[in-house]
């Protein structure tokens, strides 16, 4: 039998409980963390099915999407510091060329898989080899099109200045082939399809001209500044990616509803996009920490770093950019420690 002491001892230990349980009850949860999120209106569907499934909140994120029409503005809002993270293509190549302090976190997609040469089949042209035909030729400045299309050309032995190239965007192609003004373009998903459904041809993809599989990577990015004061939520958004890519390998509609929802495309075109870019051809965490992978974040001279220094010659060569991308400012963006440590403590 308890000693009246012994009771007065468990009661006044009770109260305490019931306090600090209030006292907790009482304390507001710590507020997410906003920020901004920048990205180009594209196939990013990864992306998109996290946004839809709420993964973001669960990791007490709260993310403020803008969608652009390009890479340009992604550019000014990171010079700006207006936006905090970004998922494009090749605006990586001109925010490093401009010095902004980038860390490149992870693969969100690899474009070349959905990137080809389409032709007006009135043109005579059959393959890639048969480039030399096209009287006009579309490639848009500053994009992997136009990297892709000055591959195309070394692979053939054709100069890149000796084709008649028109700086107009894959949207566009459909009404200039049409109207007999362009013979092919460079296109990529969702618009290759598009045009596909148009009755027009890919002859090529971009696998068949371009090396080690494609020079498109699809990135998220991060001002270095940004994720230095946060330093939790690099790992967070691997998190958050790598549980939207098991979402969709369980669910493929989530992606292709996605694709659907944001650009706008019928279900015939979004799957196209989805079968073209998923699979075999979508970047693993496991690849991307690979050295030997052509999606690798860790070879110093390969993999992700070989596609941006390889992407960055043919911008300058064509006359895009001023100067190629250093191996130097290259690695020191490519960061692949959050996708390490998320891979370390997901094993545990």
């Amino acid at each position: 039998m308890l000693k009246p002491s012994h009771w007065l001892r468990l009661a006044a230990i009770a109260v305490l409980s019931l306090w600090g349980a209030a006292i907790a009850a009482d304390k507001p949860a710590r507020p997410p963390l906003k920020f901004n999120w920048g990205a180009p209106t594209a196939d990013y569907f990864t992306l998109y099915v996290a946004k839809d499934l709420g993964l973001f909140a669960e990791a007490n994120l709260d993310p403020q999407f803008f969608f652009f029409q390009s890479g340009a503005p992604l550019i000014a809002g990171l010079k700006s510091e207006n936006l905090d993270v970004v998922t494009t293509g090749l605006a990586t190549v001109f925010a490093l060329g401009q010095n902004i302090p980038l860390k490149l976190i992870y693969w969100e997609l690899d474009h070349a898989g959905g990137e080809g040469l389409v032709v007006n089949p009135k043109s005579g042209i059959n393959s890639y080899m048969d480039i030399a035909k096209a009287r006009t030729i579309a490639a848009p400045s500053g994009t992997c099109a136009q990297v892709s299309l000055a591959l195309l050309a070394k692979k053939v032995g054709i100069k890149y200045s000796a084709l008649n190239v028109l700086n107009i965007a894959p949207p566009l192609y459909a009404n200039a082939m049409a109207s007999g003004s362009l013979d092919a373009g460079i296109s990529w998903m969702p618009y290759a399809q598009n045009l596909i459904e148009g009755g027009y041809k890919v002859v090529s993809w971009d696998p068949d001209y371009t090396p080690d599989g494609g020079v498109c990577p699809g990135l998220t990015a991060a001002r270095t500044k940004f994720l230095q004061t946060n330093p939790t939520i690099g790992v967070k958004l691997v998190e958050i990616h790598a549980k939207s890519m098991e979402a969709i390998a369980n669910n493929p509609d989530l992606a292709i509803n996605a694709l659907m929802k944001y650009l706008s495309v019928t279900r015939s075109v979004a799957k196209a996009a989805y079968d073209r870019e998923s699979g075999a051809r979508y970047p693993t965490l496991q690849q991307q920490l690979d050295p030997n992978s052509q999606y690798s974040m860790t070879a110093k001279e390969g993999g992700l770093a070989k596609k941006l220094y390889i992407a960055s010659q043919m911008l300058f060569e064509t006359g895009t950019i001023p100067a190629a991308l250093t191996w130097e400012a290259i690695n020191t963006a490519v960061e692949p420690t959050y996708i390490r440590q998320y891979l370390e403590r997901s094993s545990k």
